[in-house]
């Protein structure tokens, strides 16, 4: 299980450098830079979940010791 959050990690941070890529700064609200900001904002979650995931496992770990 540690090593599938570990890649959903590592995917999540690739979807957000391939998205950084689409990223308009000069009119981040319109087109494909507006889906892009979606993609970085959900590939954020995904990634911080996940380290929270990783952190309450051990945490649950160290508990039950």
């Amino acid at each position: 299980m540690k090593a599938f959050i570990y890649l959903l990690i590592v995917l999540a941070t690739g979807l957000i450098i391939y998205n950084f890529t689409f990223l308009d700064f000069q009119n981040a609200f319109a087109g494909d830079s507006k889906t892009a900001l979606i993609g970085i904002l959900a590939s954020s979650i995904v990634v911080v979940l996940m380290v929270i995931l990783l952190m309450s496992r051990s945490i649950s770990e160290k508990s039950q010791e």
